[in-house]
C-alpha cells in the first residue's frame, strides 16, 4: 500500500514576493514574465533597489508548491531537496513541516552554504517574473534522494527547473530508473519557457523514452514543440508523453488522457497574481489522479484550485480558501 501520493525532487527556494511596475522591471534590466538565474550579488542588489510593496516570504520552489497543494487536498507527499545550515534554511524546513510535507531535511545535518532564494515580482497585469539565486539547491543531487519514500509513492514528480544543475540531472535520472523499475508513473513539469529555451537537452534527458504525465503551459508547449498553435503542439507532445495537460490561463486546460483530447473550461476569476497557478494545478491534478479520478474531473478540480490561487497574492492557497477547495473535491469525487 502506498504511503505517499506524490514524491518529488526539486529546488528548495525561499520566495520573496514584490508588487512592482513594468517600468520598475525595465529600470532594473529584468526580463518580464520568465525565470532568470542570477548570482547572489545580483540578488542582493535587487533586494536593495526594488521599490515595490513586499509580501511575506514562504518556502517555495515549484515542486514544493505542488506538494503543498496535494497536502491541502488531503493527500500525502514527500519532498527531496537541499537547503543550507542558515536562517533561511531553518525557515524553509519549518515552513515545509508546518504544511505537512515529509522531507529528507529531517534525516541528516544540513551543509554549510547559502539557501536558495527567489525574488518574485508581480506586475499590475498579474504576470509573474522571477529572479532566482539557486545557492546550495544548485547542488541537490543523488544524496538527497530517499528511495524508500519514492518506492512507497503513487507518483514521481519532477520539476523542469532541475535541468540547469548537473547533480540534479543525475538525481532525476536515478529516480526515473527506480520509478520505472517499480512501475511508478513519472510526471514532469516543463516549468518555464526559459528552461525549454536554454536547457532543452536537460529537459529531453528527463523525458527520456517518455513520461507518463507531462504538465506545461501554452508558452512552454509551443517552445518545446517549436510550433505556433496549441493544437499542433498537443499532437507533437504525444511523442514524448503517454498523457499530458496544457494549461491555458483563462481558456482552461487541454488534456490528453492517452486516448482522447479533453478541453476543460475554467470559471472567470479576477486575477491578482499568477505565481503558483501552474504548481497548484499540478498538485490538484496529481491528487485527483492518485485517487483514481478521470482526466476531466482532475482538470476541473485543478482549474478550480488554480483559479483560487491567482485570485490572491502568493504561490499557494490561504487557509480561508481551503474549505471551498475541499468542498469542490467532495462534489467531484461523487461524480462518475
Amino acid at each position: 500500500m502506498s504511503r505517499y501520493d506524490v514524491y518529488a525532487i526539486g529546488n528548495a527556494l525561499v520566495d520573496y514576493e514584490f508588487e512592482v511596475s513594468v517600468a520598475e522591471l525595465s529600470r532594473l534590466g529584468i526580463s518580464k514574465g520568465v525565470m532568470t538565474l542570477i548570482e547572489e550579488s545580483r540578488h542582493d542588489q535587487l533586494v536593495g533597489e526594488l521599490q515595490g510593496e513586499k509580501h511575506k516570504r514562504a518556502c517555495g520552489g515549484s515542486a514544493a508548491n505542488t506538494l503543498i497543494g496535494v497536502q491541502q487536498l488531503g493527500g500525502k507527499s514527500f519532498f527531496s531537496c537541499k537547503v543550507a545550515a542558515d536562517e533561511p534554511g531553518d525557515f524553509y524546513f519549518q515552513d515545509l513541516k508546518a504544511n505537512g510535507v515529509d522531507t529528507n531535511l529531517a534525516s541528516k545535518p544540513r551543509d554549510d552554504g547559502k539557501t536558495g532564494k527567489c525574488l518574485v515580482m508581480i506586475t499590475p497585469d498579474a504576470d509573474r517574473t522571477m529572479n532566482t539565486f539557486l545557492g546550495i539547491t544548485g547542488d541537490v543531487g543523488p544524496s538527497e534522494l530517499n528511495t524508500e519514500a519514492l518506492l512507497a509513492s503513487r507518483f514521481l514528480y519532477i520539476e523542469g527547473y532541475l535541468a540547469s544543475s548537473p547533480s540534479a540531472r543525475e538525481a532525476v535520472l536515478i529516480a526515473r530508473k527506480e520509478a520505472r523499475r517499480r512501475n511508478i508513473p513519472i510526471a514532469l513539469s516543463l516549468s518555464d519557457p526559459n528552461m525549454v529555451k536554454y536547457f532543452a537537452d536537460g529537459i529531453r534527458a528527463f523525458i527520456g523514452d517518455g513520461v507518463d504525465l507531462l504538465f506545461c503551459n501554452e508558452a512552454e508547449a509551443l517552445a518545446f514543440t517549436e510550433t505556433t498553435d496549441v493544437f499542433a503542439a498537443a499532437n507533437k507532445l504525444r511523442d514524448h508523453a503517454l498523457a499530458f495537460v496544457i494549461t491555458r490561463g483563462a481558456h482552461g486546460a487541454l488534456a490528453f488522457d492517452g486516448d482522447h483530447f479533453i478541453e476543460t473550461p475554467t470559471e472567470p476569476v479576477k486575477v491578482r497574481d499568477t505565481l503558483g497557478a501552474g504548481d497548484m494545478f499540478a498538485g490538484a491534478f496529481l491528487y485527483a489522479r492518485s485517487q483514481g479520478w478521470d482526466f476531466r474531473r482532475a482538470s476541473q478540480l485543478a482549474n478550480y484550485a488554480a483559479g483560487l490561487v491567482v485570485s490572491e497574492f502568493g504561490p499557494r492557497l490561504a487557509s480561508q480558501h481551503l474549505p471551498s477547495l475541499r468542498d469542490k473535491a467532495k462534489q467531484l469525487a461523487k461524480q462518475k
